[in-house]
């Protein structure tokens, strides 16, 4: 599974960040590694350098095997708690994915 992580004008990514981002979903959604093909995470701030509450977004699209993509979206008040609840949904919908695909 490829994790690719993707952030907008007013997120200033790094290298530690791309890193910490990058384990920390191939650890949550390991599980999954025979089924998906590839992760891609979005940062972005909506409201760039004013104040504003759960402002900072995080969409994190999957790529499942031989199915469409699923994308979820998680707004907070920083890119690190909008990255977890993110995960949290992503793991979530792709578990419920894989199991109506097995009732089948």
């Amino acid at each position: 599974m490829k994790v690719q992580i993707n952030t907008d004008k007013n997120v200033e990514g790094s290298e530690r960040l791309d890193a910490y981002f990058s384990s920390e979903t191939q650890r949550v959604l390991s599980r999954f590694d025979d089924r998906v093909t590839r992760i891609e995470v979005h940062f972005g701030d909506e409201n760039s350098a004013k104040f504003g509450l759960n402002d900072k977004r995080c969409v994190i699209e999957a790529r499942p095997a031989n199915m469409q993509p699923i994308a979820v979206t998680e707004h907070a008040e920083t890119i690190e708690k909008a990255f977890n609840g993110a995960l949290d949904k992503i793991k979530k919908t792709l578990t419920t994915a894989f199991e109506k695909q097995k009732a089948y």
